[in-house]
């Protein structure tokens, strides 16, 4: 068999020119990382089932203290991985990226913890519960949560107030009736309500889902004839059966 050297060098020739040309065009159409600065930060954080903590101008102060906040810095100079491990060391993130654009922006996506009930504690214990029944700690920053008062330990908080809590916030009409929890000596638990002036004795914490059933359809079909404030108790701790004591009448 006799090789054509001719043409094998012909081939050989185009094949390394068609390379150089492709490698030229993507070099000069890709932009100078040393000669780019970052000309914009955009912060998105997801707000999927309510409020949280962090807003666009609190990231930027946790990065601004670490001297990590990109604008107006050489692109060649910023770390995404590093903005990234900051923002994770955070207790209220729950998931953070961040990438380079080619036209000089820094792009920050943020999925934060999402906190579902303040706790206050008898004992002095300040936190919140996230969506994942976490303990977040306290900050400054306030939004509208329930409150969880009482006997209340942390390993309660996470086990009994956690579910409860999440139960509470996937429900519109209890995230909007609820407005606080009350935790007796004995581990029993108190609703009390933005409307009516009752406390509803849940009892032991169970049975929970049944519990707030029978109190809804009672809200519905019993006090909205009888009037929101003419019990200042109702319990629904025993199955089937709801206990109401009357509001003393001045007369």
């Amino acid at each position: 068999m006799t090789i054509n050297w001719k043409k094998t060098l012909i081939v050989t020739v185009d094949v390394i020119i068609a390379a150089y040309l492709v490698l030229a065009v993507t070099a000069f159409n890709r932009p100078d990382e040393k000669a780019t600065v970052c000309s914009e930060v955009k912060i998105d954080i997801a707000q999927d089932k309510g409020d949280g903590f962090l807003n666009p101008g609190e990231v930027k102060r946790l990065l601004e203290r670490q001297s990590l906040y990109p604008l107006a810095q050489p692109m060649q100079f910023v770390s995404t991985r590093s903005i990234e491990e900051t923002l994770m060391k955070s207790p209220f993130v729950d998931e953070a990226q961040c990438y380079k654009t080619q036209s000089g922006h820094v792009c920050i996506q943020l999925r934060q913890r999402l906190p579902l009930l303040h706790v206050m504690a008898d004992n002095g214990e300040r936190y919140y519960l996230d969506d994942h029944g976490d303990i977040l700690p306290a900050t400054g920053l306030t939004i509208d949560l329930i409150v969880a008062t009482g006997i209340i330990s942390r390993k309660y908080a996470r086990e009994v107030l956690a579910p409860l809590a999440i139960t509470l916030h996937d429900d519109a009409f209890w995230q909007n009736q609820i407005v606080q929890l009350n935790v007796l000596g004995d581990g029993t638990l108190e609703l009390v309500p933005r409307v009516g002036d009752h406390v509803v004795y849940l009892g032991a914490p169970t049975d929970i889902p049944q519990k707030l059933d029978r109190l809804r359809k009672f809200y519905k079909y019993g006090l909205s004839h009888a009037g929101w404030n003419r019990y200042e108790r109702i319990s629904v701790e025993f199955g089937n059966q709801i206990i109401c004591k009357k509001r003393n009448q001045k007369k």
